[in-house]
C-alpha cells in the first residue's frame, strides 16, 4: 500500500501535463486491483453455497435455522440503528459541512447516480433468486444464501441420499479454500495497483481541501469500532481484542482494496480458527454482507448530514430521526446495487429536498472513505458473527 501511494504521487507529477499517458498508466495499474477482485468474486459464490449448504445440512432442523436466523436478523437491525445512530451524532457534532471552505457544485449539475426508491416490495423480492444459476453469475450473496437455505434443509430431509451431497459439497468447501490460499498470494499486488492507480490519477493533493470531512469520518469510524463494538462485546462477553487479532489480516485486505467482499474467504477460515462453529459462520456472515455493513450505514448519515451543512440547510431534530428509521428499512435493500451507498443517499436526500447535485461533494474522497467503511463492515460483521455464536454457545475460543 505505501509502495502503491509513492508509485502512484511520482506518476501523478512525472505526467501532470500529459493526461493521456497518467490514464493509461493508471488504466494498466488499474487492471492489478482488477484482476484480485475478479478471482475474489469468482470463488465467492461456489464458496457460500457449498459451505452453508453443509452447515444447515448438518443443523437438520428446520426450527434450529429459524431460531438462529431471527437472533442473527435480531442483532443486525439492532447494529444497524447503532451505526445509524453513531454516524447522526457524529455529524452534528464534528459538523465537517460547515467547517470546510468548499465550492459548490453548480445547481442542477448532473451526479450520475440515479435516485432509486428503495421499498419493501423491491427488498422482498430481490431476496428470491429467479435462478440459481444467475444468482451465481450476478455474485447476488443475499439470493444464494437463500438457495442454499433451501438446499441444506432439503438435503437433511432426505437421509441418507442427503448425505452423499453433503460429503460431497464438503469436499467442494475444501477445494474453494485451497483456492482461496493461492487468491491470497495475489492480494499485495491487487492492493498495490489500486492505490497507485488513485493517486496517480488525482494526486494527494485532493485530500488536503477536504482533510476536516476525512478526519471527521475516519474519527466516527474508529470511534466505532473502538468504543461501541467492543461495549457490545463486553456485555454479551465475548474477548473482542482477542476477535480484533484474528481478523485484523481481513481489515487491512478490505481497506487497502476498498471492498469487504474482498476479505470475505480469509474472515470465514478466521472466524473459525477463532473458535467459532462453521455453521454458524457460513450462516451468519454470508447474511452479514447484505444486511450488516455498518461501516455504510454510518456514511449514509454522516454524508445526507454533511450535504445538508454544506448547503447551510437545517435538518429538524425529527426529520433526522425520520431519516434514520427510512434508512434502517431501505438501507437493506441495496445489496446488488453498484454504487449502493451513493445511490440511497441520493434517493434520501430528494425525500428531504435537499439539492441533489451536493452529491458531487462526496465524488473526490468518495473512494478513500470506501476504504474506511468496507473495513469498518468487516469488524462489525466479525462480532455479529461472535455474538451469535455465543447465543447459541457454539464458541469454543483457543488459548
Amino acid at each position: 500500500m505505501t509502495l502503491g501511494i509513492i508509485v502512484g504521487y511520482v506518476l501523478n507529477q512525472s505526467f501532470k501535463e500529459d493526461a493521456t499517458s497518467l490514464n493509461s498508466a493508471s488504466t494498466y495499474l488499474n487492471l492489478l486491483s482488477k484482476i484480485f477482485l475478479r478471482m475474489i468474486k469468482m470463488i465467492i459464490g461456489p464458496l457460500i453455497f457449498s459451505i452453508l449448504t453443509v452447515g444447515i445440512a448438518k443443523l437438520g432442523d428446520f426450527k434450529l435455522v429459524g431460531r438462529i436466523g431471527a437472533k442473527t436478523l435480531g442483532y443486525f437491525y439492532f447494529a444497524t440503528i447503532l451505526s445509524l445512530l453513531t454516524g447522526l451524532v457524529a455529524v452534528n457534532v464534528l459538523r465537517p459541512g460547515r467547517m470546510m471552505q468548499i465550492d459548490l457544485p453548480t445547481a442542477g449539475a448532473d451526479t450520475g447516480i440515479e435516485s432509486k426508491k428503495m421499498t419493501m416490495e423491491n427488498f422482498i423480492t430481490h431476496l428470491f433468486p429467479q435462478s440459481f444459476f444467475e444468482a451465481l453469475a450476478t455474485n447476488e450473496i443475499l439470493q444464494i444464501v437463500v438457495f442454499s437455505v433451501f438446499f441444506g434443509i432439503a438435503t437433511a430431509a432426505i437421509g441418507e441420499h442427503g448425505k452423499i451431497l453433503i460429503k460431497a459439497l464438503d469436499a467442494v468447501s475444501e477445494v474453494m479454500f485451497k483456492i482461496v490460499s493461492y487468491v491470497m498470494g495475489f492480494a499485495p499486488y491487487g492492493v498495490f495497483g489500486a492505490v497507485a492507480a488513485v493517486i496517480a490519477q488525482k494526486g494527494l493533493g485532493i485530500l488536503s481541501g477536504y482533510l476536516y470531512l476525512i478526519i471527521t469520518f475516519f474519527a466516527t469510524l474508529a470511534f466505532f469500532i473502538l468504543v461501541v463494538l467492543p461495549a457490545i462485546c463486553m456485555v454479551v462477553k465475548v474477548p473482542y481484542w482477542k476477535l480484533l487479532s484474528y481478523v485484523k489480516d481481513a481489515l487491512f485486505l478490505s481497506f487497502s482494496t476498498a471492498s469487504s467482499e474482498a476479505s470475505m474467504p480469509l474472515q470465514i477460515e478466521q472466524l473459525k480458527k477463532f473458535g467459532i462453529s462453521e455453521r454458524i459462520v457460513s450462516f451468519v456472515l454470508p447474511l452479514g454482507y447484505s444486511f450488516n455493513l455498518d461501516g455504510s450505514m454510518m456514511y449514509m448519515t454522516f454524508a445526507v448530514g454533511f450535504i445538508a451543512q454544506a448547503y447551510g440547510i437545517d435538518l429538524s431534530i425529527g426529520q433526522q430521526v425520520t431519516m434514520m428509521l427510512t434508512l434502517l428499512i431501505t438501507s437493506k435493500g441495496i445489496a446488488g446495487v453498484p454504487r449502493a451507498s451513493l445511490v440511497v443517499i441520493a434517493g434520501t436526500m430528494s425525500m428531504f429536498n435537499l439539492p441533489a447535485e451536493g452529491l458531487i461533494l462526496l465524488f473526490a474522497v468518495d473512494w478513500l472513505l470506501d476504504m474506511g467503511r468496507s473495513a469498518t463492515s468487516v469488524a462489525g460483521n466479525a462480532v455479529a458473527t461472535a455474538v451469535v455464536a455465543k447465543w447459541e454457545n457454539e464458541l469454543k475460543m483457543v488459548d
